[in-house]
């Protein structure tokens, strides 16, 4: 596994198929990766399954979505997401929030791509 992307444990919801939001800045999983140098600091919507959730660590609920885009193996098919509001895993969400790169958390969280200050609704 590349550094900055800590591994999700697959559950029972890993293999996941959600459509791609149909907003106007609405991206996969995989084109969050892909694009993210030119997402930078930019809003992005992304629709897809939580596969982990977190609460309360940094002031912050810390969630893990996946939508069925990009692999494993290369590491592009999970996004981690902060965010004030509550999900649970196998919730389908629509997460909407700012994509930060290369955030270090200290104690070995180190995310290399991922979506701060996002609004959750389901």
């Amino acid at each position: 596994m590349p550094a900055g992307h800590p591994p999700v444990p697959a559950g029972p919801v890993a293999d996941v198929k959600v459509a791609k939001s149909d907003a106007a800045d609405g991206r996969t999983v995989a084109e969050v990766w892909a694009q993210k140098a030119a997402l930078k600091d930019k809003q992005v919507t992304i629709h897809g399954t939580v596969v982990k959730f977190t609460a309360n660590v940094l002031g912050k609920n810390w969630l893990h979505l996946r939508d069925g885009s990009g692999s494993r193996e290369k590491a592009d098919d999970d996004v981690t997401v902060t965010t004030g509001d509550a999900a649970a895993v196998g919730d389908v969400v629509t997460v909407a929030g700012t994509v930060r790169l290369d955030r270090d958390f200290g104690s070995g969280y180190s995310y290399a791509v991922m979506v701060e200050e996002a609004k959750v609704t389901k």
